[in-house]
């Protein structure tokens, strides 16, 4: 157990590898501390459940905001009913909301860190493809990034109904996000957290640099310095890193799959500190 209070993060759990599930099991109890999840737990219900009831019993209190995989819906998964889009994200705010997982439809809760408090927001904005260059349109963009066999799987499991489009559903979420965070008292500093990065520039993918159309929005890009953000953090990358942008810090947290971690560390090693209480 910490001796200091700690807002920890992690991301990418992806709970479909046995190792992955392994190292979750072993994970000890950090008593008052907090844990923001951010996206990716897995493909299936049963293993964000499990990543729910357990998290929930080694931390105080847990956040989480959904990744791509936890809303493919696949065809071979055996869930019933088969739930895709909207309904798929509903099920999974369910699911966390029935172990005190806080989510992007709950209330904004406040961290009392030591240089003052900070509200937690936990965001959910998907993508709309213009993490792309400025010379391939929006038609043309999952040709080009097939060129290079760098096509994300969401093209095929993961539906956006009953929005016409996933453009369609990142745009209705962030004209809500937008609402609730410019709600917030004037002077509030913030922990933004979402899956995707908020900002282009700190996506880095040698092996998949066409991959970048998946990773997020531009409509994001001064959300730092618009809502007042001391720490950012995301996942969805696979590229643990630190970046500093106007003063705030981003924090990429995932886990991911085996090959990318060391499972002789545990998973615990990998939990980012964001702040201390």
């Amino acid at each position: 157990m910490s001796q200091v209070r700690t807002l920890r993060a992690i991301s990418d759990l992806h709970l479909a590898s046995a190792a992955n599930r392994e190292a979750l099991a072993e994970l000890p109890s950090f008593g008052d501390d907090w844990l923001i999840v951010a996206g990716d737990i897995g493909e299936r219900l049963d293993h964000v459940r499990l990543a729910f009831e357990t998290l929930t019993g080694k931390f105080a209190r847990v956040f989480w905001v959904p990744g791509n995989h936890d809303l493919w819906s696949l065809p071979d998964n055996r869930e019933t009913p088969a739930l895709s889009g909207e309904d798929r994200y509903r099920a999974l705010v369910a699911c966390a909301r029935e172990f005190g997982v806080l989510t992007p439809e709950d209330p904004f809760q406040t961290w009392e860190s030591r240089t003052g408090p900070h509200v937690i927001a936990p965001l959910f904005l998907l993508y709309d493809y213009s993490f792309r260059p400025d010379h391939v349109g929006r038609e043309e963009v999952v040709g080009w990034a097939r060129e290079q066999g760098a096509v994300c799987a969401d093209e095929y499991f993961l539906s956006p109904a009953p929005y016409e489009s996933r453009e369609h559903w990142c745009e209705a979420r962030l004209e809500e996000t937008e609402a609730r965070l410019a709600a917030l008292p004037e002077g509030t500093r913030t922990v933004l957290v979402n899956h995707y990065p908020l900002r282009r520039d700190l996506i880095h993918i040698p092996r998949a640099p066409r991959f970048t159309p998946w990773c997020g929005t531009r409509r994001t890009e001064d959300w730092h310095l618009r809502f007042n953000a001391s720490v950012v953090v995301s996942g969805h990358l696979h590229t643990r890193r630190t970046d500093w942008r106007d003063g705030a810090r981003f924090e990429e947290v995932s886990l991911g799959y085996p090959r990318q971690w060391d499972q002789q560390k545990g998973m615990a090693f990998y939990l980012r500190s964001i702040l201390s209480g």
